[in-house]
């Protein structure tokens, strides 16, 4: 556990790709053996929408089957026209990815696979990113995935990867011989990974992208938005853009404010009213870290929204 003070960076190396092609309702081919189709589910937490990944042929896998919606559905079942679905496979239980769990089991037969439980607080109604209820707190997997697990098709494999952070029970799966992952929510290319407490970590998200990081991918096929074809590059800049953030949020507790809504003007300055809420999320998720590191007190623990922060009067040793 690291105690030393936060280090000062500057300037954000995150370029963001906000362009995509795509049709909704289209299946498209997005890497070999991998055909993507986007949900019609667009928001500021969803971007174009949820994207549902089938890997294989014949026999084909199901990532994130998307929002409870028909048309999905059967963009689903027109794609694979002829060929079977042999598994049903969850990054992560946040309901843009798995309402349309039951009524494709339904319709498929298909095991359900994920992570499962954790032993984490989940998604409270009162700290969720959008105001709404947005973990599946119902969703039960046929089947548990560990980190490591490797899951196989007749032409297919995927290794399952926990990268927990944006929630405790996400994992990536990495397509076995092709240097491309899955890479859900973990890592996107349009915009930074919402991590909110309690559901998100942010502790446990610097560790997941540290990890992804040692990897030699070529490809992340994320869970919104398009294809990220320089993985480590980004993932560089996730932590650099972190790591800013951190110092950011320590110096003004160093400058004396102490509460979370003094600080998230000053460190996103003009948000859009709709984002403060996960903003303020977002800079909960650095004080518990920086807390846990013993380089900021809170009058509470664990720390909350309206909790108040201040720098401990002996700091730590490096």
């Amino acid at each position: 556990m690291s105690t030393s003070a936060p280090g000062a960076h500057s300037g954000s190396n995150i370029a963001f790709r906000t362009e995509m092609n795509f049709d909704y309702g289209v299946a498209t081919e997005v890497a070999p053996n991998v055909r993507r189709i986007v949900a019609n589910n667009p928001g500021p937490f969803t971007f174009k929408g949820t994207n549902t990944y089938l890997v294989g042929s014949g026999d084909v896998a199901v990532i994130d089957p998307g929002p409870d919606d028909p048309a999905h559905l059967d963009a689903i079942a027109e794609a694979i026209q002829g060929e079977r679905i042999s598994h049903i496979l969850i990054t992560h239980t946040h309901r843009d990815h798995t309402d349309a769990v039951p009524a494709l089991k339904e319709r498929s037969g298909a095991p359900v696979l994920a992570f499962g439980e954790t032993g984490k607080p989940r998604g409270a109604r009162t700290t969720s990113p959008s105001g709404k209820a947005f973990v599946d707190l119902g969703f039960e997997p046929d089947e548990t995935l560990k980190d490591g697990d490797t899951i196989r098709g007749a032409d297919w494999a995927l290794d399952a990867i926990h990268t927990p952070g944006h929630a405790p029970d996400h994992l990536c799966f990495a397509v076995v011989g092709e240097r491309t992952v899955l890479s859900g929510d973990h890592v996107m290319g349009w915009n930074t990974t919402v991590v909110a407490p309690p559901e998100g970590n942010m502790t446990a998200y610097m560790s997941s992208l540290e990890r992804m990081l040692d990897r030699n991918d070529k490809v992340f096929l994320p869970g919104h938005g398009g294809r990220i074809e320089t993985p480590r590059r980004v993932v560089k800049a996730y932590l650099m853009h972190r790591k800013m953030r951190e110092s950011a949020i320590y110096g003004c507790i160093e400058s004396g404010d102490r509460f979370i809504p003094q600080i998230v003007p000053k460190i996103y300055g003009n948000l859009d009213e709709k984002l403060v809420p996960a903003a303020a999320l977002s800079v909960l998720a650095h004080l518990e870290n920086l807390v846990e590191r013993g380089l900021v007190q809170c009058d509470e623990l664990p720390p909350v929204i309206h909790s108040a922060f201040s720098i401990p009067p002996a700091a730590p040793l490096p």
